[in-house]
């Protein structure tokens, strides 16, 4: 998607061309609740509705679901298809004064990949399903990848 949405006072727009440089294989999608007009803004926002969702695993990845089991925390890859890939400064509503879009975790950017840790609240390996409490992304978006959360790991020192 070109990303052509109004631009806000402050904001400013990649004026080159992006140059597509990498490919991606979608293993899945996400089912949720929302759609782009009612998509919470992130995964707190997600979890105090208290609506889960549903990974939709491609029959030839579910055999990498194995080591998986309810209550694991993982870290989820989504391409947020709809956002604009252009915008280099941002003025959201939570920041009147705007910012550089690498300071933020706004779905428009270069690479609209969404990034979530989530909680597994069921799982149906054999027909690549996987239940999970919250998410904060529109119903069908395409799933890039699936990893472990691992706090000792992931977490920075003192966080």
């Amino acid at each position: 998607m070109s990303g052509r949405f109004d631009l806000r006072p402050g904001e400013t727009r990649l004026t080159a061309p992006l140059q597509m440089q990498a490919e991606l294989t979608f293993i899945g999608h996400i089912e949720s609740p929302w759609t782009l007009s009612d998509c919470p803004r992130n995964l707190a926002q997600a979890r105090e509705t208290g609506q889960g969702a549903i990974l939709h695993i491609l029959p030839q990845f579910r055999p990498a679901l194995e080591g998986i089991g309810a209550g694991d925390a993982l870290v989820l890859l989504y391409w947020m298809g709809h956002a604009p890939r252009d915008l280099l400064r941002q003025v959201p509503r939570h920041r009147p004064d705007g910012t550089g879009t690498f300071s933020l975790r706004s779905p428009a950017r270069p690479n609209p990949i969404g990034m979530g840790v989530v909680r597994v609240t069921g799982l149906e390996p054999e027909s690549g399903i996987l239940r999970i409490d919250a998410i904060d992304a529109v119903g069908g978006t395409a799933l890039i990848d699936i990893k472990p959360h691992l706090p000792r790991v992931d977490d920075p020192p003192d966080a």
